[in-house]
């Protein structure tokens, strides 16, 4: 039996679970850099029975799948690994099972973006770095209208999050009721454009679809405050990175803070390196101590109990029960 750990950027996957049990019993590769494209994660991956993959870094398409005739389990972390084609791995009988998420980390580092471009870390870090001092000027949160895309687990805490510095805080989603938002005590806003154009702040937190694909364009830019922050650490997708590029590029608003790409990680010579009043993280949402201990920990749950016979949280079982 041959286990592959992918896409262990830090190195750390045996730091954070008891690997000892499933080594007695399999032989365990670990990755600490990304494979590459699909010919490569092929390529690599053929030999592998079980693959234990972190959410949504490296994609297993039915293209990758039906190519990996070896491959039984794909052990990923989280419930919800948009990375995975479920249907294809069902099809070609091979497991995938889920872990669970803390859910309160990316929303934590979401609001710490926006402290960061509100006190304007970016250009007063640099300047300490070279021995400068002040250079710019921020702004308070207290009393500026936080704009929340996606009412649900991450934008109620983020909703929480803005009560309690003082700010006025709005939601829109395609589905957001009244009552959902009197229940978290913020208002409703009449859409999205009119969301965009009152808030000085405005952070994604809803799922990608094909419905919230480009859901923030060159439009959408075009309706939001010459000073306003947009923060996205849900899905790259959901903004147009172009058009964001060209925002920042012509001053169009007033910065933004990314924690995701379209390619990840993100190459060296991308554009999105050269604009001004973009802060930008390398995907750390859900990268803590805290989660990173329940994704191993339970990842090693899901392998050693494949290995007894007894396969637990299983997503492929959801997706057969559903068809």
């Amino acid at each position: 039996m041959r286990i592959a750990v992918l896409d262990d950027y830090q190195g750390v996957a045996r730091e954070f679970a008891d690997w000892s049990g499933v080594d007695r019993r399999a032989e365990v590769s670990i990755y600490n850099a990304p494979l590459g494209g699909p010919e490569d994660v092929v390529a690599e991956l053929q030999p592998y029975d079980v693959l234990c993959v972190m959410r949504e870094r490296t994609p297993f398409p039915a293209s990758v799948i039906a190519r990996l005739p070896n491959l039984k389990l794909i052990a990923t972390t989280g419930m919800n690994n948009a990375a995975i084609d479920l249907r294809a791995a069902e099809a070609a009988g091979i497991l995938v099972s889920g872990t669970h998420s803390p859910g309160h980390a990316t929303a934590e580092l979401a609001f710490g973006l926006i402290i960061g471009m509100a006190r304007k870390m970016i250009p007063e870090v640099r300047s300490m770095t070279i021995g400068g001092w002040q250079v710019d000027v921020g702004r308070d949160l207290r009393g500026a209208t936080l704009g929340i895309i996606g009412l649900g687990r991450l934008g109620a805490q983020m909703a929480a999050f803005g009560k309690a510095f003082g700010m006025n805080v709005i939601a829109w989603s395609a589905n957001l009721t009244e009552q959902r938002c009197h229940d978290l005590g913020v208002r409703l806003a009449d859409s999205l454009d009119a969301l965009l154009h009152e808030s000085d702040f405005v952070t994604i937190h809803t799922r990608l679809s094909d419905r919230t694909r480009g859901l923030i364009g060159a439009r959408e830019l075009g309706l939001m405050k010459r000073d306003a922050i947009l923060v996205n650490s849900s899905r790259a997708a959901i903004v147009d990175t172009m058009a964001l590029i060209g925002a920042l590029a012509d001053g169009q608003i007033g910065g933004a803070a990314i924690d995701v790409y379209d390619e990840e990680p993100l190459p060296a010579g991308h554009l999105l390196h050269t604009v001004p009043n973009l802060l930008m993280t390398p995907h750390l949402g859900y990268v803590t101590r805290e989660t990173y201990s329940v994704f191993y920990g339970e990842t090693v749950e899901n392998v050693e109990a494949y290995l007894d016979g007894n396969p637990i949280r299983l997503l492929t079982q959801q997706v057969a029960e559903a068809t």
